[in-house]
């Protein structure tokens, strides 16, 4: 059955985010169509996929994130929609106008928003943030984020407590045009900074706050439909979230091959209540990491009572890993969990 009249989308990713966009995708009843470059023929993201289309060679330039070559796999794929995933692409202006040239939905903001607020797909750098879906309405489910980072990459992000008030200049996005997903840097006196489109590891922080399923909400506001109606936030009050993102710590341009297994998703019942665990792999035992690529494993998130409980929910996936057959940055990652746990109000300090 289609999803808010789209029956099927282009997943334009890879790694642990198109594994989670195209498991949201089939429980959702759309069909995924997966792109991949000639060294990720059997990638997990197209094992999950219910086609796939050849995108060119390993080099992300002449693939991934190649906009003609995507647009070109839409068009051969039949897909009715384009999904970007990373910001590189989701926040790509040419890419946007080249799918909505092509007669096809585009599920982000759109292109001359894009260009207006500069359309080069950075994800914000900035140590706090706010996440939102954005409809003419207004903001929803707005949620700020706390995040630590190690070599400018957030490999740890959360709900702050306090929350704080949200910034009175994110409600100008509603009125330049902006629709869908949104990621804002939030500078320390509370201006707004960089603004960002796509499914970063923060979005799983907003998911897990709001329990609810942000390609479910991108794909409602692509189709010009209202967003799924969820609990209020008095019937059902937002709760703490964490995510973090494992990554191989190979030597830049060396494959490796996982032979462990990655962290499973679940749901813990303790103390504070009930904690949901999330857990996306990019890869299943036997499967090749490639040196063209990121070197994201998987990554964990958590939705708890308070930040404290979601992070020891998570130190503890990460923690109970087997020898993954890769070096990681988990022990990294746990120590900022630890301290996170304890009540560390900027764990990576």
């Amino acid at each position: 059955m289609a999803q808010h009249g789209i029956e099927s989308v282009l997943v334009a990713g890879r790694g642990p985010a198109a594994c989670a966009v195209i498991a949201a995708c089939s429980r959702l009843g759309v069909k995924a169509v997966a792109v991949y470059s000639e060294a990720e023929r059997s990638a997990r993201h197209v094992r999950l996929a219910d086609d796939a289309v050849l995108l060119g060679p390993a080099p992300a330039a002449e693939s991934y994130l190649a906009v003609d070559r995507v647009v070109e796999a839409a068009r051969r794929s039949g897909a009715g929609a384009v999904l970007p995933v990373p910001p590189a692409l989701a926040g790509n202006a040419s890419l946007a106008a080249e799918v909505a040239a092509a007669g096809l939905t585009w599920v982000g903001p759109p292109a001359e928003v894009l260009e207006r607020l500069g359309g080069d797909g950075v994800e914000p750098a900035s140590e706090h943030g706010l996440l939102a879906l954005v409809t003419e309405e207004g903001l929803r489910y707005p949620t700020a984020v706390a995040r630590d980072r190690a070599a400018g990459i957030a490999r740890v992000s959360w709900t702050p407590d306090p929350a704080g008030e949200v910034p009175l200049g994110a409600k100008r996005l509603v009125d330049v045009g902006w629709r869908g997903l949104v990621t804002v840097g939030v500078s320390e006196d509370g201006e707004l900074g960089e603004v960002a489109a796509g499914f970063s590891l923060d979005m799983a922080v907003l998911e897990r706050a709001h329990r609810v399923d942000a390609v479910d909400l991108a794909l409602a506001t692509a189709a010009g439909r209202r967003a799924p109606r969820r609990r209020t936030a008095e019937e059902h009050p937002p709760r703490a979230a964490v995510a973090v993102q494992l990554r191989s710590t190979l030597a830049p341009g060396r494959a490796g091959r996982v032979t462990g297994r990655l962290p499973a998703s679940g749901r813990l019942r303790g103390a504070a209540g009930e904690t949901e665990l999330v857990a996306v792999s990019g890869y299943d035992p036997g499967d090749r990491l490639d040196p063209w690529y990121d070197a994201l494993l998987t990554t964990v998130s958590a939705g708890a009572a308070d930040t404290a409980t979601a992070a020891r929910a998570a130190g503890v996936a990460l923690s109970d890993l087997p020898d993954a057959g890769v070096p990681h940055d988990g022990a990294e990652v746990c120590a900022v969990l630890d301290r996170l746990a304890a009540g560390d109000p900027a764990p990576g300090a």
